[in-house]
């Protein structure tokens, strides 16, 4: 199956709120865990408390990165533990790069063969959306998935992203480069965009390209329910809404983290009608 596919049957089944599996270093305070070895307590606690009970979880890799390969490691078990529990894993690394280290980026979290193996990774396109064709390539031979930077909530963004050449912005030429890769794809395709859960609205943009849409900012960060109805219109019903600290901020406690996805899961479903 694609992960077009996968991603549509498994939001069929557990709903589409996507859960960062993000260990910011206030949270390892938090818990009292900031060294290596609570980083394993904190990520591996957390996928034991929502990864059956998510469609996909997203771990941030800078997180695992900053205690360098011990951590890597500890990120390994994130994603082979997720995906065990039968949530889909969305390695979040906005890699962007050309030839042959796009295409070295690509087969680290792509192929199977690799210990980092993902199914769907963000990545950013902002050298030029032709740079990604390595990761467009191995994702489909892979029936893996990439969510492509095209219009962040952060207040920087704007001054790249709505830069307008030949009469497009270029969060408008991403989009259309996405609804050409997935054109034709049942039941949806695997080629995704992220666009934040707290624009003041949608720039503007067709949002229909028959892809999911990542939507970073849910919860903890402002973005409602009722952001997702106003931003994304007849296209909320692929939006996968994404959160970390607003689950995470709950643990240790894994009922309490286990009874945040539930919940956020039904309210989420209304966007589905």
């Amino acid at each position: 199956m694609t992960f077009g596919a996968r991603l549509h049957a498994a939001v069929a089944d557990r709903g589409p709120f996507c859960v960062g599996i993000d260990p910011h270093a206030a949270l390892l305070h938090a818990w009292g865990y900031d060294d290596v070895a609570g980083l394993e307590r904190f990520a591996l606690g957390a996928v034991e408390a929502v990864a059956p009970h998510c469609s996909i979880v997203k771990p941030q890799s800078a997180f695992y990165e900053r205690f360098g390969s011990r951590g890597v490691a500890v990120l390994e078990r994130v994603i082979a533990d997720s995906r065990a529990a039968g949530a889909l894993v969305l390695l979040d690394i906005k890699r962007g790069d050309i030839g042959s280290t796009s295409q070295a980026y690509a087969d680290a979290y792509l192929d199977p063969a690799s210990p980092l193996a993902s199914d769907a990774v963000t990545v950013s396109p902002f050298l030029g959306f032709g740079s990604l064709q390595p990761f467009v390539d191995t994702a489909v031979k892979h029936d893996a998935g990439l969510f492509v930077l095209a219009a962040t909530s952060n207040k920087e963004g704007p001054e790249v992203q709505e830069a307008v050449t030949d009469g497009r912005s270029v969060s408008g030429t991403m989009l259309d480069h996405l609804r050409r890769l997935n054109a034709g794809a049942t039941p949806l395709g695997s080629f995704g965009a992220v666009v934040g859960a707290t624009l003041e609205d949608d720039r503007g943009l067709d949002l229909a390209f028959n892809g999911p849409i990542l939507a970073p900012g849910y919860g903890e960060q402002g973005g409602t329910t009722a952001d997702l109805r106003r931003i994304f219109g007849a296209s909320a019903g692929h939006v996968l809404a994404s959160s970390s600290r607003g689950v995470l901020r709950l643990g240790p406690d894994a009922a309490a983290m286990r009874e945040a996805v539930l919940r956020t899961n039904d309210e989420l479903r209304a966007l589905q009608a």
